[in-house]
């Protein structure tokens, strides 16, 4: 049965990936639902019989990739998504590309660490396993709120990617806002908690996305109960546009003033920047104002986002786009 499953799964990687036919195209030739193929093909790149790599072509002086690295001093990586796409064809279509770039930067020994969300949910599902011994999955930000544990939507992406790697995994059982500064201060001197951020501490690659107070596509932190409408409204007071890492930040990059922050439980833009290789997934224009302040505060060394978006960056660092007052 597992022979038959894994010839399966081949034949319809083979399908998608070489003939370049689409799920109800391969479904109708193997005579299975298009859910079955699709189950088919993550089976075929779980197990390692499909691999995803990049070669990106040398790109001319004018291309969208080279203006935006040479604009913020990042590695960027350009996305071709169609303008009518869906907002979550669009996500798919940039997780595809950042689950690939992901894959090849974890090796072995090397302490990866994840920001949850809705888009590195979408990256989880498109990683390209291959044995990296000795790695670790920690955890960058607390999940919990006053409803949920955030376990399990947390728990799958971090058991996702570590078990496409052989990692093992460090979870962060703290929430993801404190009520009190004060109680964050406490939590930190425990010796259960300083033992993770110390793992934190020693991140090698980090992967995130970016959150959005407008993004069609809701993000998690702000439609999973973390933060109530009187929050949003008090953020957005504040010139606050979104987060990463669940720091909350301007677009400007500043968020040091920012109340919130200080009860905030991810790595600061200037703790990531400790970390060599800081990757961010951005899927649509919603979310360049965020990304914006997240470059400016130095918090990216990679980045892969979609078309539209990139023009939209673009703009923004041009003065096209004005950004809100405070």
């Amino acid at each position: 049965m597992a022979d038959d499953r894994r010839r399966a799964a081949y034949e319809a990687a083979m399908l998608h990936y070489i003939h370049g036919e689409t799920m109800e195209t391969v479904a109708r030739r193997l005579g299975v639902s298009r859910s079955t193929v699709s189950r088919l093909i993550s089976h075929a790149k779980d197990s390692g019989l499909v691999r995803i790599s990049l070669h990106p072509p040398t790109e001319n002086s004018d291309s969208l990739s080279t203006r935006i690295s040479d604009t913020f001093g990042v590695t960027a990586h350009v996305v071709p998504v169609a303008a009518m796409s869906t907002e979550v064809r669009r996500l798919d279509a940039v997780a595809m590309v950042a689950g690939a770039i992901f894959s090849d930067m974890v090796e072995s020994g090397l302490t990866v660490g994840i920001a949850w969300g809705t888009t590195v949910a979408a990256v989880a599902e498109h990683l390209s396993p291959r044995p990296a011994p000795g790695s670790t999955v920690v955890q960058l930000n607390g999940a919990a709120n006053s409803t949920t544990t955030g376990i399990p939507f947390v728990g799958q992406i971090m058991e996702k990617v570590a078990s496409a790697f052989g990692s093992s995994v460090c979870h962060f059982p703290v929430p993801a806002f404190f009520d009190y500064a004060e109680t964050r201060e406490a939590m930190w001197r425990e010796r259960s908690i300083r033992a993770v951020r110390e793992i934190q501490r020693s991140t090698d690659v980090a992967v995130f996305g970016v959150g959005s107070f407008t993004s069609p596509l809701a993000s998690h932190v702000y439609a999973g109960g973390y933060l109530s409408d009187e929050d949003i409204a008090t953020l957005r007071a504040e010139g606050v546009v979104g987060d990463i890492c669940t720091v909350l930040l301007r677009p400007d990059g500043s968020y040091d003033d920012i109340e919130m922050n200080r009860r905030a439980t991810g790595p600061s833009p200037a703790e990531l920047a400790s970390i060599p290789r800081r990757l961010c997934v951005v899927a649509g224009t919603s979310k360049v104002l965020p990304l914006h302040g997240a470059l400016r505060a130095g918090a990216v060394t990679d980045l892969v986002l979609d078309e539209g978006a990139a023009y939209k960056l673009l703009d923004l660092a041009d003065g096209q786009i004005r950004t809100p007052a405070r």
